[in-house]
């Protein structure tokens, strides 16, 4: 008997689309059923999905019922109504006829289909390779953005854009060995000079767009003009820093792209952007990292802008602290969205902490049963990324506790005074009677 069976190739589908798998058979003989085969683990295996059997005029799937999500059209058209990740790959149609000379023999053709699925990216970010980092004003550093992609398939296309204009960047097949080991730039070293002029700010925000800088007041004495207690108490006074140095030329950029698959059959692609940091042109510069990928109708993007810390917001608490009291300093933010992270580092001017330590790194200074010697002391906390450096001194305000007598604290706020003197006047007794 004549039998030939085709089937028709499709285009990619992406997933949640339907999808038709149409079997095209063409045969003079009798028929006797129609099987499509999902095709897997390189065609070792083939599992019935559906079949229509031409002799009771019958079709059953044979996918359990909590996944089934096949149906059968019109004997040999299967239709999946949301196709997902997991139903890529080749699919195959088996025909059979009655044999004419006897009917107890059937004679079979086939045909095969590759189902290709592509699933989108389902997030993309950037973030700095390492973070956070120290600000130096004399070394230049090398500085790497990195774009992270997931859920997509295939492999998305991942490029990256500077104040919206496409860089242009040379192909970086292995990673620096290090930090310092590599320079893609040779720069010019301007030492201005090696004193460090901090440049004040107001409370409110930095000095610039073309207003004169303003003078630093000295920090206020506990009674001077100190009113209700609904005023704020520390005092700060900030300052920054800035690099002595500068390009000869605009940077290199080095670029870098790899991808690996995970398990759900998608992908996560990781881009890297390399060059020799500039804080000069590079603070508040646009960096974006943008996707094309065939599932996708626009462009997908996620964008950062580097900027250097600037306007630190200090919140001590309590506001009124008192002798005994547990004292928190906290960097509660900036005045402006730092990127990337800062460092961050408490000293205290002109001696060390109350811990004995000279410094403390964190967002978060605690200083535990402040003693009255404290009052008065001022503390800096240093906020640094790779573009900048700010400096944020905060004075420490000890008043009386009237819960504690005065006289009863020692430098490190333990309990001494009557105590104390009983204690000797008990030893001295105990001496005198002995002797006599």
């Amino acid at each position: 008997a004549y039998l030939t069976v085709s089937i028709e190739p499709l285009p990619p589908v992406v997933v949640g689309d339907a999808v038709t798998l149409k079997c095209n058979f063409k045969t003079d003989g009798k028929m006797r059923e129609i099987v499509w085969y999902r095709v897997t683990d390189g065609g070792t295996i083939k599992q019935k999905i559906f079949t229509f059997d031409a002799m009771f005029s019958t079709n059953f799937s044979h996918m359990e019922n909590y996944r089934k999500r096949e149906d059968l059209v019109y004997q040999s058209t299967v239709r999946l109504p949301e196709v997902r990740i997991s139903d890529n790959g080749p699919y195959e149609c088996h025909v059979g006829i009655y044999d004419r000379a006897t009917r107890e023999k059937v004679v079979l053709a086939s045909g095969n289909i590759f189902l290709n699925v592509m699933a989108p990216p389902t997030s993309i970010s950037v973030l700095a390779a390492d973070t956070p980092a120290p600000f130096s004003r004399y070394q230049t550093q090398n500085f790497t953005l990195v774009c992270v992609v997931s859920g997509g398939k295939p492999a998305p296309l991942v490029y990256f854009k500077r104040d919206g204009e496409p860089i242009e960047a040379t192909p970086l097949p292995e990673p620096p060995a290090g930090a310092g080991s590599w320079a893609p730039r040779n720069l010019l070293h301007r030492d201005l000079d090696d004193t460090k002029v901090p440049k004040s700010l107001a409370a409110e925000g930095e000095v610039g767009g073309g207003r004169p800088p303003a003078t630093a007041e000295p920090p206020r004495g506990l009674a001077a003009e100190r009113g209700p207690v609904t005023e704020t108490i520390p005092e700060t006074v900030v300052s920054r820093e800035f690099p002595r140095w500068v390009h000869v030329a605009e940077p290199i950029y080095y670029f870098r792209h790899t991808h690996a698959p995970v398990s759900d059959g998608t992908v996560e692609a990781r881009a890297t952007l390399t060059w020799t940091l500039n804080p000069q042109i590079d603070n508040e510069a646009l960096f974006s990292c943008e996707v094309k990928h065939p599932a996708l109708s626009m462009p997908m993007q996620s964008e950062v802008t580097l900027v250097a810390p600037k306007g630190p917001k200090i919140m001590m608490t309590p506001t009124r602290a008192r002798v005994g009291d547990t004292v928190r300093i906290l960097v509660q933010g900036f005045q402006n969205e730092v990127f990337p992270e800062p460092l961050f580092t408490w000293t205290r001017v002109g001696s060390r902490l109350l811990d004995g330590s000279t410094e403390h790194d964190g967002k978060e200074l605690v200083l535990e049963r402040v003693p009255a010697e404290l009052n008065g002391s001022m503390y800096r906390c240093t906020a640094q990324n790779p573009l900048g450096s700010t400096d944020t001194h905060t004075r420490l305000i000890v008043f009386e506790n009237p819960n504690i007598p005065r006289g009863t604290e020692d430098s490190n706020g333990s309990l001494t005074g009557h105590c104390g003197f009983r204690l000797v006047l008990a030893l001295t007794l105990t001496v005198i009677l002995e002797l006599t």
